[in-house]
């Protein structure tokens, strides 16, 4: 009895090693396929949703950008134009796509704007995305052709008092800065008339101007840049805190009598909620190597732009905190809701 009793207790050790044994071999290679397909990440290509059309100051950073990750990483990364309604179809698409970190945004400021300004929008703003990385930020300009008797933002304000069915602005989509600030200028100078013409992107409207279509451009710097530096087109006033360096002669909105008049168009990069921690903290993390490159902050500032190498929870805190202060501005500006 004894024998068979201690021979039934082996047998069951062994058939309990032995389940023991069995289990690691399916767990472990399990574990190893998860840490496996993270390690992995990305291995296929990455889009980067610009919600803008090709050739505005979004675009332009997204292109330059997804550039460097390429070339530091080894891996793919591909830029795709979904302009519209404010940027609200390109932000709504994202929001809406696989959280795999396979499609991420990059955003401007209309994504602070746009949760004020409309009325129904197809994300939520503090709820649908994560931040990744703030990328850079360039001062707004006040623009003309270089042919218009206008010197200054006060000249050609009085211009357009004069003949005001002569003049109109073009802009780039409605909600975003450079939008917002012209709705600001005609309230402040009591221009009701200055018609605010919205295309879809930057460039759009830069060629808008050139072509004679507007008189006037309130845009970000870098669709204009090679413009004014050439001299076609004449910057009246930058709309950031400081002067351009390259453009050292041309005056602040605040020099210009204006205080208080501060707008720039800033870039992040977003992830629907969702993401895996993992994915994003390698986006992070590789986008802020390629922005620490002087090879990098050379490419931006050429096109007009200033690096402003930022994480996760800072660029989500600036986001943050920009909704409450655009929904300020537009409160007290009487802006009409969309």
């Amino acid at each position: 009895m004894k024998k068979a009793q201690g021979n039934s207790t082996l047998s069951r050790r062994r058939i309990i090693k032995g389940a023991g044994v069995l289990a690691a071999g399916i767990a472990a290679p399990a574990f190893l396929r998860i840490r496996s397909a993270y390690a992995a990440y990305p291995e296929r290509p990455v889009k980067i949703v610009v919600a803008n059309t090709p050739g505005g100051p979004s675009d332009i950073v997204g292109r330059i950008t997804a550039a460097a990750l390429e070339q530091a990483t080894g891996k793919t990364f591909i830029i795709e134009n979904r302009g519209g309604a404010g940027s609200n179809i390109g932000m709504g698409y994202v929001a809406r796509s696989d959280p795999d970190g396979y499609t991420i945004l990059l955003a401007t400021n209309a994504y602070s704007v746009n949760a004020t300004l409309y009325n129904s929008i197809p994300y939520d703003p503090l709820k649908d995305f994560v931040g990744v990385s703030e990328l850079a930020t360039s001062p707004n300009t006040i623009v003309v052709k270089s042919d218009l008797s206008a010197k200054t933002v006060k000249e050609f304000v009085a211009l357009a008092r004069a003949n005001p069915e002569k003049f109109n602005c073009a802009t780039p989509p409605i909600g975003t800065t450079p939008q917002i600030q012209l709705e600001v200028l005609k309230l402040r100078e009591n221009l009701p008339k200055l018609e605010d013409v919205v295309f879809k992107g930057g460039g759009d409207a830069i060629q808008a101007l050139l072509s004679g279509t507007t008189q006037l451009s309130s845009g970000s710097l870098p669709p204009a840049a090679q413009h004014i530096k050439a001299g076609t087109l004449r910057c009246l006033a930058f709309t950031g805190e400081t002067r351009w360096p390259d453009m050292p002669d041309v005056p602040t909105m605040a020099e210009a009598g204006y205080p208080d008049f501060v707008f720039a168009t800033d870039t992040v990069l977003m992830a629907p909620a969702k993401t895996p921690p993992e994915n994003v903290k390698w986006l992070e993390q590789e986008t802020l190597k390629v922005l620490s490159t002087p090879e990098m902050k050379e490419k931006l500032y050429k096109a007009g732009f200033q690096v402003r190498p930022k994480g996760a929870d800072a660029a989500w805190a600036r986001v943050s905190k920009e909704i409450a202060m655009f929904k300020d501005i537009i409160d007290k500006s009487g802006m009409k809701k969309l």
